[in-house]
């Protein structure tokens, strides 16, 4: 990864984490913003970021329910 990307992507796993804690699940879109103000190459390296780890959140989630949906009681 380059410089940017890595910085982009540890905002984006922060990022993640209050999305979490806070349940605010627009929250990227506000650092976005505030990223863009500044530097749009790493605005658009952090939105690819988020939205890859927003989608493996989704992918992971639909796995673990059909998995649920066959085996009642397993969880990983």
């Amino acid at each position: 990864m380059s410089h940017v990307e890595d910085i982009a992507d540890k905002l984006a796993q922060d990022t993640m984490k209050v999305m979490a804690r806070t349940g605010d699940d627009q929250l990227y879109e506000e650092v976005a913003k505030t990223i863009a103000a500044s530097s749009t190459t790493l605005e658009e390296a952090y939105l690819t970021a988020i939205r890859v780890r927003l989608a493996a959140v989704r992918g992971r989630k639909l796995l673990e329910a059909r998995l649920k949906a066959i085996q009642p009681g397993a969880e990983d």
